[in-house]
């Protein structure tokens, strides 16, 4: 018998934030626009997904939001189709998706944050679905400067909030929808951390060693340029 192909998964790019470390910057334009060696910082997101074969793309929307609405249009010149959920104040990261649920549908989807810069293979996770009792899965990174006691770590590949070393969340992850619509202290704004942290033991979480950056403030701006520059 001949194998399936794997279906791709929805995506989801978290592009709602304020911005506010990333001021002045910010102030007009937002933080998923502001450009990257001449590019939004959200394209090269959007290109990575697309070239994994993930081209049914939803972006939450709330400062700025038209702004975002009105350069990537509907998606059409990237090869993707993409939804839009708009809020009126930004819900936080777990607030934001739980609002998207029904664009998303009720299969597994991808959460990429719009500020992050990462060159991983979105396919790796295409073809690696989760397993049936796996809520989701995240992918660390090694601690950068400005977060030096990381996020959580590794316990024979599953989440965990005591395992050493800790590593930190890279802003990627895995979700089922159950993993939002199951937790018990879901409400309007909420973020993410506490959801994965009421999930630990039981989500998939693994290290990333490429290249990554948290695009967050001017300064690491400048510093992922810089890089990106030299390996031109």
């Amino acid at each position: 018998m001949t194998a399936q192909p794997t279906k791709a998964p929805t995506a989801m790019l978290l592009a709602a934030g304020f911005g506010k470390r990333m001021r002045p910057l910010t102030d007009h334009t937002p933080k998923p626009l502001i450009p990257v060696l001449g590019k939004p910082l959200i394209e090269y997101a959007i290109e990575r997904l697309v070239n994994a074969g993930i081209s049914n793309l939803v972006i939450n929307l709330a400062h700025l939001g038209e702004q975002i609405r009105e350069h990537l249009g509907n998606g059409e010149r990237f090869g993707a189709t993409i939804q839009y959920s708009e809020e009126s104040q930004p819900l936080e990261t777990a607030g934001g998706i739980s609002k998207a649920l029904p664009l998303l549908g009720d299969a597994p989807f991808l959460v990429v944050n719009g500020d992050v810069w990462c060159d991983f293979d979105f396919a790796r996770w295409v073809n690696n679905p989760l397993p049936e009792n796996c809520p989701g899965r995240l992918l660390m990174v090694p601690n950068p400067p400005h977060n030096p006691e990381g996020d959580f770590g590794i316990d024979e590949g599953l989440l965990s909030g005591t395992t050493k070393p800790r590593f930190t969340f890279a802003g990627i992850s895995y979700l089922r929808p159950e993993i939002l619509t199951g937790y018990p202290k879901a409400r309007e704004c909420y973020g993410l951390g506490e959801v994965f942290a009421y999930n630990e033991d039981k989500m998939q979480a693994e290290v990333y060693d490429g290249d990554w950056c948290d695009v967050g403030t001017p300064e690491r701006l400048n510093k992922l340029e810089e890089r990106l520059r030299g390996n031109a």
